[in-house]
């Protein structure tokens, strides 16, 4: 019998987008991949860091991600990092457009798997400022100091 995952198992995490970035709104989006990529992506060797979301021709294009491809037979890898297309309904291309030219960055966040498709969620965001930073710094260290504090 074959084992049951998750609805939503997280197969790489982009950590600095949450810390360089104000998240406004977020889309859950596919990706076109070829298989060597999602054997990447499902053994997590793939990295949204540094990547963002750009549009062409009314399409929208994962740029920057590397994915790191094994070569069959081989013992040394290549890392890929060309542009890949995503999938997503017109409709929400369109808001992703009008938010890029209000002056808005997208950004990828997470790339997940439902069943056999793996997804990646992608955020309308605004960059924050040094000072912004600092405060999310100061907060996370008072929360953690408190649940420190609650656990004695």
């Amino acid at each position: 019998m074959a084992k049951k995952s998750s609805p939503d198992t997280k197969l790489v995490v982009n950590r600095r987008a949450r810390f360089d970035y104000a998240i406004h709104d977020e889309y859950t989006v596919g990706i076109v991949l070829s298989g060597p990529e999602v054997r990447s992506v499902r053994d997590g060797r793939a990295s949204l860091r540094g990547a963002y979301v750009t549009t062409k021709d009314g399409e929208l294009w994962l740029t920057n991600s590397s994915f790191t491809l094994r070569q069959q037979g081989q013992e040394d890898s290549i890392v890929d990092t060309r542009p890949r297309k995503l999938l997503a309904s017109k409709k929400e291309i369109e808001q992703i457009i009008a938010a890029r030219d209000s002056g808005l960055t997208v950004v990828p966040l997470t790339m997940t798997t439902r069943t056999r498709y793996i997804k990646l969620t992608i955020a309308t965001a605004k960059g924050k400022k040094n000072y912004d930073k600092r405060e999310t710094i100061k907060r996370r260290e008072t929360e953690r100091e408190a649940r420190r504090l609650m656990k004695r």
